[in-house]
């Protein structure tokens, strides 16, 4: 599986961003899709997942963040609202098979006034 993940950038506090994450190849073997991030100097943290069975968010951020699906375009989507200094990160789509985790290339979101 392949992922190509797009749409970070620089917001203020408060503002919003959506993250896109395209995905190629052996979809049909995908169990979990979702996002990771990483701040500098931290771990990188599972931020939100999606399954056949709903959806999960890590605590500092539900209630702001979505995740969704087009089955169509093969492409899950992270929409981030009320952007805090501290969602700042590299943001990694990822998509896990029995067999393996596939990432995507990391997108930057910054959240600064």
């Amino acid at each position: 599986v392949q992922l190509q993940a797009s749409g970070g950038g620089l917001v203020q506090p408060g503002g919003s961003l959506r993250l896109s994450c395209a995905a190629s190849g052996s979809i049909f073997s995908i169990n979990a899709r979702g996002w990771y991030r990483q701040a500098p100097g931290k771990q990188r943290e599972l931020v939100a997942a999606i399954t056949s069975g709903g959806t999960n968010y890590a605590g500092s951020v539900k209630g702001r963040f979505t995740i969704s699906r087009d089955n169509a375009k093969n492409t899950v989507y992270l929409r981030m609202n009320s952007l805090k200094p501290e969602d700042t990160a590299v943001y990694y789509c990822w998509a896990s098979t029995r067999q393996y985790d596939s990432w995507g290339q990391g997108t930057q979101v910054t959240v600064s006034s």
